[in-house]
């Protein structure tokens, strides 16, 4: 029996591939758990569309996602805290702090999970900070810590 795999099965294919197995386990295993379509001509026609669709889809969010990583790293961006002796920051400079730089800055939303600090900012001046917008994509962001006037 030929089968469309919808899902990754361990052992028998990747999702999208049309493979061979036996009737038995494809009747009473693959597609009743909805790990594959019988292959027929309209489910292959079917869901070769949705894989388009889908390899479209994830194209245009790579695209813009280097396209936010390029104002990202074109940018510095300033942080006022309240700073006490030494130049140190009562509290330290948090993703949300960071995320409403950026909405100020350049009116992009960010999220806040995605920025990758590496370690406590608790200092004014002039630090770097990944943010990973994509599978793949990180821009790396320059901050500059003031004391608030």
């Amino acid at each position: 029996m030929k089968v469309i795999l919808t899902e990754d099965v361990r052992g028998t294919g990747k999702k999208g591939d049309v493979v061979t197995v036996k009737d038995g386990h494809g009747r009473n295993f693959l597609i009743p758990r909805g790990l594959a379509l019988p292959a027929t001509e309209g489910n292959i026609t079917r869901f070769e569309n949705v894989v388009k669709s889908i390899l479209n889809k994830r194209g245009r969010d790579l695209q813009a996602a280097a396209d936010i990583k390029a104002k990202l790293e074109e940018i510095s961006l300033t942080i006022r805290k309240k700073v006490g002796v030494d130049g140190k920051l009562f509290g330290s400079v948090t993703p949300a702090d960071i995320v409403e730089a950026i909405k100020n800055t350049i009116s992009i939303d960010v999220d806040r999970k995605s920025i990758r600090i590496e370690e406590p900012i608790k200092m004014t001046g002039a630090y770097s900070v990944e943010i990973h917008l994509d599978q793949g994509i990180d821009a790396a962001v320059k901050i500059e810590v003031e004391q608030e006037q």
